[in-house]
């Protein structure tokens, strides 16, 4: 008895697994001064910006250096 090869199947056009890839959204940018809300520390200031994408912020009885990515940071 020969086995064969399973057939490659193919999606069709409907299908919800051929949805397109959504890209990343894009990293926010901090200056100098502005107002944060982190989902941890609360309400901060931005006191500096690194170079390495660092961000230095001031949430008023502590203040906290937090990389890039910034997931739980937003701008107010």
């Amino acid at each position: 008895m020969r086995r064969t090869s399973p057939a490659v199947r193919r999606r069709p056009p409907g299908s919800p697994f051929n949805t397109p890839e959504i890209p990343p959204p894009p990293i926010e940018q901090f200056t100098t001064g502005d107002r944060v809300s982190h989902d941890r520390y609360g309400l901060g200031r931005v006191l500096a910006v690194g170079e390495d994408d660092t961000v230095l912020i001031d949430f008023g009885a502590e203040t906290y250096r937090i990389a890039s990515p910034y997931a739980k940071l937003v701008k107010l």
